[in-house]
């Protein structure tokens, strides 16, 4: 059973939404329980059931046999349940925003953001559902006729992280069910009642509890291990560290596992000396500051060329000092707290290690005294390739600005990572801006803007930051196989 604290039940208008979901009660009870805490002040704010290896099993099973039946019935039927899901999903705004600030950290008015991003999935893919063409090719013999049609992978394994856990969840689940596939999710251990949550408006929607089944569960590597095995899960779909990335298709490459990848990613945020200064500075804020710095796009590395880089750097400074740190819960707060306290831990020792290679704190550069783990927003001037910062992904609230001279020079700086997820430039050159956008070796680039992402366009990076496209015509594709059928007709 899900027990919700106080400092949620008391919260929350529908309830029912933390009820356990039906497919539970199919399954042999869990051993044990794991908290779920809220991250502003470290209290635990309910207790959910830690399922393991023996669960996952049973889902995979379940969720086979319940695949051919969803594909089995319309794109038109299935459109209609995920219309029917997106609807409730917005009709409960607030409570799913409330439970998204609690166990994640974020900002209320930045969790009913995510929670509409997160909708905004459920919609497209509902309309897409009725829009998965195949093709009839021209064939080179007369009698005959060459067709081509989609059909879902199968059941689909699908692992999410802690800092959209709506979201995340929407990009992976929504495209499944449109193609007609299953999923069998394990949200992270530390936000699983977002996932919990938007399952019972799934099932309330019409979409069995086989079809989408939820895992909360402490032991990631086993379900890893499981689902990468299990020769019944067709697919993988997984966000989170590239490290894991890579051990996933290690562990799924002996049965030619098919994966879809979304992994870290190094971003550059590149400013040049004519840019429109007020954009590119608020460009900055959202794209750095945005859940505390904790997301795969953020702006992980600040380049501004030397004309600009002075005003650029104060104007930043004096937005930063502006910003307010709290609880989420709290409507003037603009950033919430880190994760965890191992969160805390790396942020203060990529700061120090900048800080010992020559690297000047401007504003910021600590924790916050309180009781839960908050780190105050960080500029750092004076930024070199040297430091760990420019090679790790921070996930914290820093934002290091490394100066550059020519176009030649920083488009090599920005593309001197191993990953290749997301890029931001901001110019009003429209001949430099698509001769820097093409050679940044990204899967995404924002132009006088630090908001990219969006259900219409295809998400996703290049080098070691994955494979595979959410969102889009793209995202949906990405839950098929391809069938060509030769026909002779005479």
């Amino acid at each position: 059973m899900i027990a919700a604290d106080p400092p949620l039940a008391s919260r929350l208008t529908n309830p029912a939404l933390l009820k356990p979901p039906s497919q539970w009660g199919a399954w042999s009870p869990a051993p044990a329980n794991f908290s779920v805490n809220d991250p502003a002040t470290g209290g635990r704010i309910a207790t959910v059931p830690d399922f393991e290896i023996a669960h996952v099993r049973h889902a995979i099973e379940q969720s086979h046999g319940a695949q051919k039946t969803w594909a089995a019935h319309t794109a038109r039927t299935r459109a209609d349940h995920l219309k029917l899901w997106f609807r409730l999903w917005l009709e409960n705004i607030e409570d799913l925003a409330t439970i998204l600030t609690l166990e994640q950290g974020k900002p209320l008015a930045e969790a009913r953001a995510e929670i509409r991003y997160g909708a905004s999935y459920v919609e497209w893919f509902a309309e897409e559902a009725r829009r998965l063409y195949g093709d009839i090719i021209p064939a080179p013999v007369s009698n005959q006729k060459i067709l081509v049609t989609r059909h879902p992978v199968g059941v689909v394994a699908a692992i999410t992280p802690w800092n959209f856990p709506n979201a995340m969840m929407a990009r992976k689940v929504a495209p499944a069910l449109a193609a007609g596939c299953s999923i069998v999710a394990k949200p992270a251990a530390e936000t699983p009642l977002s996932t919990i949550a938007i399952a019972n408006l799934a099932e309330q929607a019409g979409i069995p509890g086989e079809v989408f089944a939820v895992l909360p569960m402490t032991n990631a590597a086993a379900f890893g291990d499981e689902v990468t095995g299990n020769a019944k899960v067709a697919k993988i779909t997984f966000t989170g560290s590239t490290a894991v990335g890579r051990k996933l298709m290690g562990q799924g490459a002996g049965q030619i596992k098919r994966f879809g990848l979304e992994l870290g990613g190094n971003a550059p945020f590149i400013v040049f000396d004519d840019a429109d200064l007020d954009a590119a500075v608020d460009g900055a804020i959202v794209a750095k500051f945005r859940n505390a710095g904790q997301t795969c796009v953020c702006a992980n590395r600040i380049y501004v060329q030397s004309g600009i880089h002075d005003a650029f750097r104060d104007a930043l400074a004096t937005r930063i000092a502006q910003l307010r740190v709290g609880s989420g819960m709290n409507p003037d707060s603009e950033i919430g707290p880190l994760v965890s306290a191992a969160s805390i831990g790396k942020v203060q020792a990529l700061v120090a290690d900048a800080v010992e290679k020559g690297a000047t704190v401007v504003i910021g550069g600590r924790p916050i005294a309180s009781q839960g783990h908050f780190f105050g927003p960080t500029l750092l001037t004076g930024a070199e390739r040297s430091m760990k910062l420019a090679t790790d992904e921070i996930f914290g609230p820093v934002a290091p600005i490394f100066r550059f001279e020519t176009e030649n020079e920083v488009v090599e700086l920005a593309n001197d990572t191993e990953y290749g997820l997301a890029a931001y430039l901001f110019s009003r050159s429209l001949s430099r801006i698509f001769h820097v956008a093409d050679r940044l070796e990204v899967g995404m680039v924002g132009v006088n803007t630090g908001i990219i992402s969006t259900e219409v366009a295809p998400f996703g990076g290049v080098k070691q930051s994955g494979l595979g496209r959410e969102g889009s015509k793209y995202g949906l594709e990405d839950y098929t196989d391809l069938k060509y059928v030769c026909l002779q007709t005479q």
